[in-house]
């Protein structure tokens, strides 16, 4: 039986769940704010799904899992009888809280999701358990589930039954700042912007570095481009704010974001993607 899923948030990582929701042969709905958006979404999950099919990484062809796809323009047409909705929204707690209250009238019977990579889940509401993806949701094979005492033992086997049916390899993390993979990733990007800032050495050098010397699929200057200057330097205040002075945003990530420099939706970070 089709089992009936919905995201909030149709931007990169919105779209990419979707994607990975599609694939694994579930109904999907994607509710975005506005009809303008909306269409964007549908168009981002299909890109996705094309690139997808183009190697070869798709059962099916794009076309018939976007059959599945329905997309909405408020949270409010989601389908009352979802079974999971992951809210995919910006790293904003009222944000959050806002859209997590819709859902529960829209959807009251679904398992309810954040995807945040940082912010404290339980502060979201006693019901949320996080289902952090990683970008490109599509590739990268980790979910990190965010667990706390609100919670009950078959909503947290739920959504690692639901992630596992993604094809994710799943980690059961205790609500705290950071969980495990944002905590020890911000370290790791803050120290390489850091290097750059001093010169230490080139962008591209720091990254090949990390790369063939310690086995990471994508330096850290590079990761930080995709993620989002802007996601970074917001996740690191958060940090610094519930952890301390580690987490300092140096001066170089903030000029870039100040100017615009945001990684590659804006064309432009520490590498050149135009």
């Amino acid at each position: 039986m089709t089992r009936s899923a919905a995201v909030v948030g149709g931007g990169t990582m919105g779209a990419g769940i979707a994607h990975v929701l599609l694939a694994a042969g579930d109904r999907v709905t994607v509710a975005e704010a506005g009809e303008e958006r909306a269409a964007a979404a549908r168009e981002a999950v299909a890109r996705s799904l094309r690139k997808a099919e183009e190697r070869g990484k798709l059962d099916g062809t794009a076309d018939e899992l976007l059959a599945n796809l329905d997309v909405v323009p408020a949270i409010a047409d989601l389908p009352r009888g979802a079974e999971l909705v992951v809210e995919a929204v910006p790293e904003n707690v009222p944000l959050k809280k806002q859209v997590l209250a819709d859902i529960r009238e829209a959807c009251p019977d679904a398992l309810l999701a954040s995807n945040t990579s940082s912010l404290s889940v339980r502060q979201l509401g006693d019901d949320v358990i996080g289902m952090h993806f990683f970008n490109p949701v599509p590739v990268q094979a980790l979910l990190e589930l965010v667990v706390h005492d609100g919670l009950s033992a078959d909503q947290v086997r739920a959504a690692r039954a639901w992630g596992e049916s993604l094809g994710k390899s799943v980690i059961e993390v205790r609500d705290s700042p950071g969980f495990a993979t944002s905590r020890l990733g911000v370290v790791v990007g803050l120290e390489a912007i850091r290097m750059l800032e001093e010169g230490v050495a080139s962008a591209a050098d720091i990254d090949t570095g990390m790369r063939l010397g310690y086995g990471w699929p994508m330096g850290p200057l590079r990761l930080t481009d995709l993620v989002g200057l802007d996601v970074r330097l917001s996740i690191a205040e958060h940090l610094t704010r519930e952890l301390g002075p580690r987490f300092t945003p140096p001066d170089l990530l903030r000029n870039m974001v100040a100017r615009g420099e945001l990684g590659r939706k804006t064309g432009r970070g520490f590498f050149d993607w135009t």
